[in-house]
């Protein structure tokens, strides 16, 4: 049945692309279906491909920059639109696009004038035109001709005190140069610098329009002789040229909507005002404080007002808060569904983002989970309960005890967390007790914001397993032929001390994170040098409880490569190691990796993969076993909107994982470099994607292509010899995959 509903499905999309060739029917007479556009260099220094935004019409889009389906679902309609049939097409479709010469002018004349900005001032544009039937090509031939450069540099400042500023500046942060090509854009960027760094002196009344540019060019030469010219102050037409007034800032008043009290403690407040009395206004200033305060959460919104005082070279700035409401409390319910065994979970939530009247956030979650487990033999009991209490304190600002003021004043958007955690699961086999506690920083690059960080100071796990069920140790952990050291070495207490430190940058184009952590050596030290005795397992304790001991690193890299306006190719790569070594011989289940999954390998569901060609059993918690020490995921998503909110991706992934060490619950699963690359599993698959701009739905149905479980034959070549119901996997999740 399925295979049926896949083969309609293609005939459907063929019979869609065959009658986009039918879409000439809406063409008038006389006329043409736009059918490609391309832009030609005859320069191959220059990218045509950067021009493409001045392009004003562009052809039908295409699905997935291949197939015109859009226009086919349009031609499926005929011109009698009193049929809701043909309404319904046309509506779902796209029209053909008709040619339009004054449009295909109109670019000439752009590209053109983008091309003299660039510096190539003798540029020339050409359109050719291809007709064949119905359809008609366009081609932009550019001839960029030899750029203009930057001769001489001269300047014209009729303010003397500004004049003097700007000789201070070392010449190399100015950004023209002599030999430089000049173009409208490196122009424009000199004026905002130099405005910039004037406003961030004093000048609070000054704009770019002050400074202008004259160029003379000597006939046959490329040079230019380049004269920047920053005029004196005036308002409006009127008024006689006068110097530029520059303010200091004068008072600084702080105003509440709450008449009575301030709602932050004076400190906070200074502490957060990047502006100070007697110094000289700032715009970065300004901008600064707008930023510190506006992150505040027991600040709803701020308004900062300058006004000239009596002494007319001061600013008196006053500071307008609105408060916003102390207190919240939020109640969250939740159904859960764990294989098939349904259960209900709530959680409540109090905050209070003012505690301290330092716009502190506390926070204190009680949660608790009830889920009736079925299918269960030999157990006592037949219900999973939980609780849980998390209690949190940020701090919007880095709480330092080893660090002046300066340290933080350089790291404005920081915050610090201090949180405190109690779990208990009791489950009809064992159970669990958790207790967290973390004291951690995060915080953004001041000139850079897109790049951002986060140190764990110190995560403390504590894990206990106060009671596990006979039948459960039977079957599991003391049974010869079941006997599993990762299983059993998962279910016994356990004590994790890490630090971490981890970046994330991301451009819109590009996005990387890269994290390393590692646990376990504090303590190593402090048992060695005390001279600590092991126990029976050869481990060091802490508390009477065994630690763990490892290091772990993660990076991750996403690009996006944009064809057009509906369709965009996103690359990733992922890779991940960690380590176990002196006190442990093998990682923490919660820190080993796994595969598979809406974010993995999409021809395996979560946790099926792996390690290298271990073969998965029927075991009810074989899961425990397809589990690695390290990680890599590749992937590829040719991306397409469709129409509406609706897009279509087609995805290709490989990747694994492996451990490091031989264990012998996990035949073939360790890495080795002669066989690790025949180890690669493969997938393939669509998508479906629906996206709501708030958020997107997504619907992935992935096929095997390579299954590393097998050495060969049928199994190890799916894609050569597909079987639905061994290779193919559906995910659904919330977000894009990367």
């Amino acid at each position: 049945m399925k295979k049926s509903i896949s083969i309609y499905f293609l005939l459907f999309v063929a019979v869609l692309i065959l009658a986009g060739c039918s879409a000439q029917k809406f063409v008038p007479e006389g006329q043409y279906m736009l059918h490609r556009v391309e832009i030609k260099s005859l320069d191959r220094h220059l990218d045509p491909a950067s021009l493409e935004p001045y392009i004003r019409q562009k052809p039908n889009s295409k699905w997935f920059s291949i197939f015109k389906v859009p226009l086919g679902m349009y031609a499926l309609s005929s011109k009698d639109t009193t049929k809701w049939i043909n309404r319904t097409f046309q509506n779902i479709g796209e029209a053909p696009v008709i040619f339009d010469s004054l449009q295909a002018w109109q670019t000439r004349d752009d590209l053109t004038q983008a091309l003299h900005n660039m510096g190539y001032m003798n540029a020339q544009v050409d359109i050719e035109t291809k007709v064949k039937k119905r359809r008609l090509d366009v081609m932009f031939i550019l001839k960029p001709g030899t750029p203009y450069y930057i001769n001489n540099l001269t300047y014209d400042i009729q303010d003397d005190s500004i004049a003097r500023i700007l000789q201070l500046e070392d010449a190399r942060q100015g950004l023209l140069h002599k030999g430089d090509y000049v173009t409208v854009d490196l122009l424009d960027r000199e004026r905002k610098r130099i405005t910039q760094q004037l406003m961030d002196t004093g000048y609070y009344h000054f704009n770019k329009d002050f400074i202008r540019f004259t160029a003379d060019t000597v006939s046959g030469n490329k040079g230019v002789d380049l004269t920047l010219h920053l005029q004196k102050y005036r308002i409006g037409s009127s008024t006689d040229e006068t110097l530029h007034p520059r303010y200091r800032i004068g008072r600084i008043n702080y105003l509440s909507d709450d008449s009575t009290s301030l709602p932050l403690r004076m400190s906070v407040l200074k502490e957060n005002t990047w502006l100070s009395e007697g110094s000289y206004f700032s715009s970065r200033g300004l901008q600064q404080t707008y930023n510190a305060l506006g992150r505040l959460n027991a600040l709803r919104y701020t308004n900062i007002r300058l006004v000239e005082s009596s002494d007319s070279s001061l600013l008196d700035c006053n500071i307008q808060l609105s408060p916003n409401k102390r207190n919240s409390i939020s109640f969250q319910p939740e159904g859960t569904n764990t294989s098939g065994d349904l259960g209900a979970a709530a959680s409540i939530t109090y905050s209070n983002r003012n505690i301290f009247r330092g716009s502190e956030t506390f926070s204190l979650q009680v949660r608790g989970a009830y889920e009736a487990i079925t299918s269960l033999e030999g157990y006592q009991n037949q219900n999973y309960i939980e609780y849980n209490v998390e209690a949190k304190l940020q701090f919007p600002r880095l709480l330092t005890f080893f660090m002046g003021n300066s340290i933080r004043r350089r790291h404005p958007l920081a915050t610090s967390e201090v949180s405190f955690s109690w779990n208990v699961q009791n489950r009809p086999e064992f159970h669990r007790r958790l207790f967290s506690a973390a004291w951690r920083y995060r915080w953004e690059n001041t000139r850079n914001r897109r790049l951002s960080w986060r140190f764990d100071v110190l995560d403390l796990n504590f894990v206990s397993m106060p009671w596990i069920s006979s039948t459960f140790k039977h079957e599991y952990l003391d049974s010869v032929t079941n006997r599993n050291a990762i299983l059993r070495y998962n279910y016994e207490d356990l004590f994790i001390m890490k630090t971490g430190l981890g970046m994330s940058y991301s451009n819109g184009v590009t996005a990387v994170k890269a994290s390393v952590e590692t646990a376990g050596n504090l303590l190593r030290a402090v048992s060695a040098l005390s001279g600590a005795s092991l126990n029976q397992q050869e481990q060091y304790t802490f508390l009477g409880i065994a630690y763990a001991q490892y290091v772990k690193a993660d990076v991750d890299y996403t690009h996006l490569i944009t064809f057009d306006r509906n369709n965009q190719l996103a690359l990733h790569a992922g890779f991940g190691i960690a380590y176990p070594y002196g006190n442990s011989t093998m990682l923490p289940f919660e820190k080993r990796y796994f595969s598979g999954g809406a974010n993995s390998v999409r021809g395996w569901s979560v946790r099926e993969l792996g390690p290298g060609g271990y073969q998965r059993s029927d075991g009810r918690i074989d899961f425990i076993n397809q589990t690695g020490d390290m990680k890599l995921d590749l992937n590829a998503e040719l991306r397409s909107k469709l129409f509406w909110k609706l897009y279509g991706a087609f995805f290709v992934d490989a990747g694994n994982i492996w451990t490091i060490r031989d264990y012998s619950g996990q035949p073939n699963g360790q890495f080795s470099l002669d066989k690790f690359y025949n180890q690669i599993a493969v997938a393939y698959g669509i998508g479906i994607r629906f996206n709501f701009d708030y958020f997107i739905l997504r619907f992935d149905m992935g096929m095997k292509a390579i299954n590393p479980a097998y050495d060969s034959g049928k199994e190890h070549w799916p894609i050569v010899y597909p079987r639905l119901s061994r290779d193919f996997a559906f995910h659904f999740a919330v977000g894009l995959p990367f």
